[in-house]
C-alpha cells in the first residue's frame, strides 16, 4: 500500500497545480461574462473560439513528445541523450513553426475568421508554452512536484492578476498616468486576455530558463527518430482528443448560421466550463499516475495495482459528479455573470459524465503504454474524434449545442469500452468491472433524478449526495480505514 500512498500525495500535489489554475479559469469566466466587462455574449464566443484554435496547436506543437519521453527515459540506459534529444526537437519545430507563421499569416487568418492582430499575439503564445513542455515533463520524471505546482500556479497568478488589472482598473486609471494612458485601448479586451496569457507563459519559460542550461545541446538523431516513432501515434490521439474538446465551437461556428454562431458558442462554453470540476479530479490522477505507470511496468503485481487505480478512481469521480451535479443552480450564480448564459445549463450534467467517461479511458489506456503499442491510441481517439465529428456534423443544425454535448459523451464512452475490451486481448488487467458499473449507474442515476427529474427540489439533491456517499463508505469501509492508517 505504500506505493499507493505515495500515488495519492502526489495526487494532492499536482491537484493544487490542477485544481487552483483551473478555478481561475472559472473565475475569469465570471469576469469575462459579466457585461461591464465584455458587453455581448457573442465577444466571448469570439474568446472562446480563438482558445479552441490555442488548444489544437498546443497539441500539434508538442506531438506526443511529453509520453515519448517519459518512457524512453524509463528505457534506455544513456539518459542524458533522451533529455537533450527530446528538448532540442522542441526548440527546432518551435523556430519552424514561428516562421511558417509569418509567412502563412494572411491566409490563416482569412481561413479562421480570426484578425491578424489576435494571431501575432496567439502565436507567441503557442511557442512559449512549447518550449515548456519538456522542462515540465522533467519535473514530473524527477517528482519534482513542489516545483512543478509551483511553477503552474505563479502562470495562473500572473495571468489572473493581468485580467483583473487590464480588464477592470486599466480604463479608470488610464487618465491618471501617461504610460497606463499609453497602453489603454477602447474595445480592446479579447486582445488584452492574450496579452495577459502571453506575458504569465513568458514567466513561466523564465522560471524554468535553468533546465535550456543544464543539457547538452546535441541531438541523437538515431534516438529521435524512435521516440518520433512512439510518439506519433500519441498526436494522432491528442489531435483526436482536441477534437473531442475543442472542434465542437469550431464547428458551431461554422454551421449554425452566422446571426447566432457566436452567441450560442459563448453560452456553451460559458455552462460546458463548469464541467471543469470533474476534469480538475481527472486530470490530476491522470498527471500522477502516467509516470506510475511506467514504473510499475516490469513488476510482478503491476496488472492488480493497475485495476485498483481505476477503481479508485470510478469511486472518487462518482461521488464528484452526484456532489457536482446538485450543485450545479448554485454553481452558475457564483461563476457565470449574466443570466443569458444560463440558457446552455441543460448540458452540463451531460458534459460531465463525458469528462468523466475520459477519465475513465485515461486510466484504461495504460496497456498499450507499457506495452508500446501506442497506435491503438491513435486508433481508438481516431475513432471517437471520426463520432465527435459526424454527430456535430448532424447534430448541431437541429440541436445546436445540446448535439455538440452528446456527441462529446458518445465519442468519451464509445473510447472507454473499445480501451476495455482491446486491452483485455492484449494486457489483460483484473478490473472488478461489475463493482465499477454499479458506481457509474448509481452515480448517474442519482444525477440524473436530481438535475432532471427534481431540479427544484434542494432536499432530493442532498439526499442523493448523502446515498451516494453512505453507499462508498459502507462497501469502501476496510479500504478506507487502511488508508488512513496509511495516512498517520
Amino acid at each position: 500500500m505504500g506505493k499507493f500512498l505515495k500515488l495519492f500525495r502526489q495526487t494532492i500535489i499536482y491537484g493544487v497545480a490542477t485544481v487552483f489554475p483551473r478555478i481561475i479559469s472559472v473565475v475569469l469566466v465570471r469576469i469575462h461574462t459579466d457585461k461591464s466587462v465584455i458587453s455581448e455574449v457573442s465577444e466571448f464566443g469570439t474568446l472562446s473560439l480563438i482558445f479552441s484554435y490555442i488548444i489544437l496547436f498546443n497539441v500539434i506543437l508538442s506531438y506526443g513528445l511529453e509520453t515519448s519521453f517519459f518512457r524512453f527515459y524509463n528505457k534506455e540506459e544513456n539518459k542524458k541523450d533522451v533529455l537533450n534529444t527530446a528538448a532540442i526537437s522542441i526548440i527546432i519545430t518551435s523556430i519552424l513553426f514561428a516562421s511558417l507563421f509569418s509567412i502563412f499569416k494572411l491566409n490563416i487568418s482569412e481561413f479562421t475568421g480570426i484578425s491578424t492582430g489576435y494571431l501575432s499575439i496567439v502565436v507567441w503564445i503557442l511557442v512559449v508554452d512549447a518550449l515548456t513542455v519538456i522542462p515540465f515533463a522533467y519535473l514530473r520524471l524527477k517528482g519534482s512536484a513542489f516545483k512543478y505546482s509551483t511553477v503552474k500556479i505563479i502562470n495562473v497568478l500572473v495571468y489572473f492578476s493581468l485580467n483583473i488589472f487590464l480588464l477592470i482598473f486599466l480604463k479608470d486609471l488610464a487618465g491618471t498616468n501617461d504610460f497606463l494612458n499609453s497602453i489603454y485601448i477602447k474595445n480592446y479586451e479579447v486582445a488584452y486576455i492574450f496579452i495577459a496569457n502571453l506575458i504569465a507563459s513568458i514567466i513561466s519559460l523564465l522560471l524554468l530558463i535553468p533546465f535550456y542550461f543544464e543539457i547538452d545541446y546535441k541531438a541523437n538523431l538515431k534516438l529521435l527518430k524512435k521516440m518520433l516513432a512512439y510518439g506519433f501515434p500519441i498526436l494522432i490521439s491528442g489531435l483526436a482528443f482536441t477534437i473531442n474538446e475543442t472542434f465542437d465551437k469550431i464547428l458551431l461556428d461554422f454551421l449554425l448560421p452566422a446571426a447566432i454562431a457566436k452567441t450560442q458558442i459563448g453560452m456553451y462554453s460559458a455552462c460546458y466550463k463548469l464541467a471543469i470540476f470533474m476534469t480538475l479530479f481527472s486530470t490530476a490522477y491522470k498527471l500522477a499516475i502516467e509516470p506510475f505507470f511506467f514504473s510499475e511496468a516490469d513488476k510482478k503485481n503491476s496488472s492488480k495495482s493497475y485495476a485498483l487505480v481505476l477503481e479508485t478512481f470510478v469511486i472518487i469521480g462518482s461521488s464528484i459528479l452526484v456532489l457536482v451535479v446538485v450543485s450545479l443552480d448554485i454553481l452558475k450564480v457564483i461563476f457565470i455573470g449574466d443570466p443569458e448564459y444560463w440558457q446552455a445549463m441543460y448540458i452540463v450534467p451531460i458534459i460531465l459524465f463525458a469528462n468523466f467517461c475520459l477519465g475513465i479511458y485515461q486510466n484504461l489506456s495504460v496497456w498499450y503504454k507499457v506495452t508500446d503499442m501506442t497506435k491503438f491510441a491513435a486508433y481508438i481517439s481516431s475513432i471517437g474524434a471520426i463520432i465527435t465529428l459526424l454527430l456535430n456534423i448532424i447534430l448541431i443544425p437541429k440541436y445546436s449545442y445540446l448535439g455538440s454535448a452528446v456527441a462529446t459523451l458518445l465519442a468519451y464512452f464509445t473510447m472507454a469500452f473499445l480501451s476495455y475490451f482491446i486491452g483485455k486481448k492484449h494486457y489483460p488487467i483484473p478490473y472488478n468491472t461489475k463493482k465499477i458499473l454499479f458506481y457509474l449507474i448509481l452515480s448517474v442515476s442519482l444525477s440524473s433524478i436530481s438535475f432532471y427529474g427534481f431540479r427544484d427540489n434542494l432536499l432530493i439533491g442532498i439526499s442523493c449526495i448523502l446515498i451516494m456517499n453512505l453507499v462508498i463508505l459502507l462497501k469502501e469501509k476496510r479500504r478506507i480505514i487502511n488508508l488512513l492508517k496509511l495516512i498517520k
